[in-house]
C-alpha cells in the first residue's frame, strides 16, 4: 500500500480535493483554476490527498499534475480516462502517486494487468453500482470509490451511494465521491463507513475553495435537539447546525414526529428504551432506568452502532464528565449541560465528533430561542 492509500487509512475522516476546471454534466467551474495554487491550499486545509482531472474535457492536462507535484506534499491522485499502461506511466512520470481505474469502462483482465504494470502507482477503483463493488472486491482493489453520479446521464443518487458504502468490505480504502456540498453529506459518507470522501465541484464553485474544504472537514458537528416546529429547524439550519434531533419518548420537549430538515443537516430521532421506525437518518437510543432515560446512548445509522453518547447522569452534576468522556475511544457525541458559555471548553477538552445542545437553547421546553440557537453554533466554531 502506498502513499496514496495510506493517507486515507489515517483515522477520522479524509477528504481528496479535487482541481478542475469544467464538467461535462455542470459545463465551466473555475476555467482559471491554478493547479498549483490551490494544491497548496488544499493542503493548508486539511486534505490527504489532491485529485488533478488531466483530460482535456475536464480542462485538464498533464503540466497540472507537474504544477500540483511541485507545490504539495500531498500524494496526488491523477484522474483521467485511463486504458493502458503508457497513460499510468506518464502520470507516474508526472508526479501522481495514484491514478483512477474506471470499471465502467474496463474488462477485469484489462484492470489487473494495469494494476501490475506500474507497481509504483496506488489506485482508485471506481465502481457504480453493486456488481460493479463485487468486482472491485474481487479484483483486490485497496482503494475502492464509489461514485454518486451515474456517468451515463450524470444523476446523482447520494442514498444509493451510501448504500454501496454501508455494504464495502471494511478491509479496504473506501471513498465516497461526488454529491458532497456540505458537512451533512461528508457526515453522511464518514457514518456509512467511507474513509474519504473526494471533493470537486461543490470546492470549484465556492468563492474559497480551501475555505469550503476546512468547513466540510469541520469537527465538532453540532447537534440541536429537541425540535418541535419547523420555524426552529430552519434557524438551526440557517445558524449553520448540522444535525437536527427529535425527541419521540416521553418528555416536554417531545415531538409528534420528526419534522424535515434541509439537505444540510441529518435528522436524529431520539427514544429511550426501545425505538421505533421514523425515517430518521439517525438514531439516538438511550436505555430506560428506573423510569428516566438511561445517563449514557448510542448513536445508530441503519442498526449499527457509529457514536457513543456521553451524557450527565438524569437531573444530577458531574465534575468527571468531561474527562470521562476524553478516555472514550471512537466518535463522542458529547452532551449534558452543554451552553453558549461552555461549550468550547467541553470541546477543547474532550474533542468530540459532535456536541449536542438542548435546554440551553430553549425559550420554554420545546420552543427555541434563535438567538441562544446562533450563539450555541458560533460559540462552537
Amino acid at each position: 500500500m502506498g502513499r496514496f492509500a495510506n493517507a486515507l487509512r489515517r483515522p477520522g475522516l479524509g477528504a481528496i480535493a479535487e482541481v478542475k476546471r469544467r464538467s461535462p454534466s455542470a459545463g465551466d467551474l473555475r476555467s482559471d483554476a491554478e493547479p498549483a495554487v490551490l494544491a497548496r491550499s488544499f493542503e493548508e486545509a486539511g486534505a490527504a490527498a489532491v485529485s488533478i482531472l488531466v483530460d482535456e474535457r475536464f480542462g485538464g492536462t498533464w503540466d497540472d499534475l507537474r504544477a500540483a507535484r511541485a507545490a504539495t506534499r500531498l500524494p496526488l491522485l491523477a484522474k483521467g480516462f485511463f486504458s493502458t499502461r503508457e497513460h499510468l506511466e506518464e502520470a507516474r512520470a508526472a508526479g501522481a502517486d495514484a491514478a483512477l481505474l474506471l470499471l465502467r469502462d474496463l474488462e477485469d483482465a484489462t484492470v489487473l494487468e494495469l494494476m501490475r504494470s506500474v507497481p509504483e502507482l496506488d489506485f482508485l477503483v471506481e465502481a457504480h453500482d453493486a456488481d460493479e463493488l463485487r468486482r472491485a472486491e474481487a479484483l483486490g482493489a485497496e482503494v475502492v470509490g464509489l461514485n454518486a453520479r451515474d456517468l451515463a446521464t450524470f444523476e446523482i443518487d447520494r442514498r444509493a451511494q451510501l448504500d454501496l458504502v454501508a455494504r464495502a468490505p471494511r478491509d479496504r480504502v473506501i471513498v465516497a465521491e461526488s454529491g458532497v456540498q456540505n458537512r451533512a453529506h461528508a457526515a453522511a459518507a464518514e457514518l456509512a463507513g467511507a474513509d474519504a470522501v473526494l471533493v470537486g465541484s461543490a470546492l470549484m464553485r465556492a468563492p474559497d475553495p480551501a475555505a469550503k474544504l476546512a468547513d466540510l472537514l469541520r469537527r465538532p458537528l453540532v447537534k440541536i435537539c429537541g425540535l418541535t416546529r419547523e420555524e426552529d429547524v430552519a434557524a438551526a439550519a440557517e445558524a449553520g447546525a448540522d444535525l437536527a434531533g427529535f425527541v419521540l419518548a416521553e418528555s416536554p420537549r417531545r415531538a409528534h414526529a420528526p419534522l424535515t430538515v434541509p439537505d444540510s443537516m441529518l435528522s436524529v430521532g431520539v427514544f429511550v428504551g426501545a425505538a421505533g421506525e421514523v425515517g430518521t437518518d439517525l438514531v439516538q437510543l438511550y436505555a430506560e432506568d428506573n423510569g428516566h432515560r438511561a445517563r449514557d446512548g448510542v448513536l445508530f445509522r441503519d442498526g449499527e452502532a457509529v457514536a457513543k453518547v456521553l451524557d450527565l447522569p438524569w437531573l444530577e452534576k458531574d465534575v468527571g464528565h468531561l474527562q470521562r468522556a476524553a478516555d472514550v475511544d471512537g466518535r463522542v457525541l458529547l452532551a449534558g449541560g452543554l451552553a453558549p458559555e461552555n461549550v468550547r471548553a467541553a470541546i477543547d477538552a474532550v474533542q468530540p465528533w459532535a456536541v449536542d445542545a438542548s435546554r440551553s437553547t430553549e425559550a420554554e421546553p420545546g420552543i427555541k430561542d434563535h438567538e441562544k440557537v446562533r450563539a450555541f453554533v458560533e460559540a462552537t466554531r
